[in-house]
């Protein structure tokens, strides 16, 4: 490829040149068309990346440019005069917009070079199992060139269970990104330490606190972050805990619901860290549960009348396979709802509870029915 042109691109300046000097040929000499050549530098500069191009399209193209005067004896003519200097002007334009073109894309890979690489480092590939739970995660970053936004998201095995958090932060841009990573690193480390779920939050209120109070980037006054935290134990109790998120949707067998708690707690950096003493709600998981963790940018997304997305009834049908094949189809499908480019940033956790069979063990009785959210 030659930019966003195939190599036979490269045949067009040729291919232009060409039908010009047959135009030129058959209108005979009382018509010129010499004029017309400018043109093809002016092509040449936008279907090759090379900074040479177009200057040695423009020397050919000067070179046919005297073989049509000398045939139409219009050497000393001005129109003949006119076209050399434009061809001229022309290719040296084109010159420079090709030189321009690959530094902005030069610029732009590194760019997204170093985006990749720091959401590997911030947002961690997710292992397909942690502890008793098989998981995955898809990401999608509104910016079309953008690896990385405002949503967040984790998975880590610990001595208390699995746990994950799932959150979204108020704003785009490198701001964003800053509390994501505050945010982040605060849960990697409380997730091993604290026993207690909303202890966990209260670790991340007090991180955010003091990362909202460091960093000077504008609109870091009206930052916030949404998030829930839930935490899977060994036999399948489940906890949960909600800060200003969408409610996470709970199916099991062909049966989902939202996981709606009757009392959440407004997101974080709203409150005072220390007023932030949010609630635990349990649940039990049976063996085959899925559990799906999203930002909004998922149910916000509307279709061309306005329609939002309806991912609780689009997710059992999407449900067939391991998590990562779920996560595809369901991003798949919320882009046809759409019809183009998701306009928010959008990230989706599954958590399907498995535990790993052992000798003698035998699974839980399942009938279907699903277990009461008890606070």
């Amino acid at each position: 490829m030659t930019g966003t042109w195939p190599r036979t691109a490269l045949a067009l300046p040729f291919i232009g040149t060409a039908l010009i000097v047959v135009l030129d040929y058959l209108s005979g000499t009382e018509v010129t068309v010499e004029p017309a050549l400018t043109a093809v530098p002016a092509l040449a500069a936008v279907v090759s990346r090379r900074t040479w191009y177009p200057l040695a399209i423009g020397l050919c193209t000067e070179a046919v440019a005297f073989l049509m005067a000398f045939r139409g004896d219009a050497l000393g003519q001005s129109v003949h005069t006119a076209s050399v200097v434009a061809i001229v002007l022309v290719a040296a334009i084109g010159w420079v917009s090709a030189t321009l073109r690959l530094r902005q894309e030069r610029a732009l890979a590194d760019a997204q070079l170093v985006a990749s690489i720091a959401r590997r480092v911030l947002l961690r590939p997710v292992p397909e199992r942690v502890g008793t739970v098989r998981a995955a995660v898809h990401y999608e970053a509104a910016a079309a060139h953008a690896r990385i936004g405002g949503d967040l998201y984790e998975v880590v095995n610990t001595r208390h269970g699995v746990r994950a958090v799932v959150g979204d932060v108020r704003g785009k841009g490198l701001g964003a990104v800053e509390t994501a990573a505050a945010v982040l690193g605060a849960f990697r480390e409380a997730a091993h330490q604290e026993p207690a779920l909303d202890r966990v939050a209260g670790w991340l209120a007090v991180s955010l606190d003091r990362a909202l109070h460091e960093n000077d980037h504008p609109g870091v006054e009206e930052e916030f972050v949404t998030l829930v935290l839930i935490g899977v134990g060994p036999d399948g109790a489940a906890e949960i805990v909600n800060c200003g998120h969408p409610a996470p949707l709970l199916l099991r067998g062909a049966d989902v619901r939202p996981l709606e708690l009757a009392e959440t707690v407004p997101p974080l950096g709203v409150l005072d860290p220390a007023d932030v003493r949010p609630p635990v709600h349990r649940t039990v998981l049976q063996s085959g549960d899925r559990v799906l963790l999203f930002t909004d940018g998922m149910i916000e997304a509307r279709d061309r009348s306005g329609a939002f997305y309806p991912l609780a009834e689009r997710f059992p049908r999407c449900a067939d396979g391991r998590p990562a094949d779920v996560l595809r189809r369901l991003h798949e499908d919320v882009v046809r709802h759409v019809g183009r480019q998701l306009g928010d940033d959008a990230a989706m956790l599954l958590l399907q509870y498995d535990p790993p069979l052992t000798a003698g063990a035998h699974l839980p009785h399942q009938n279907g029915a699903l277990a009461p959210v008890v606070r």
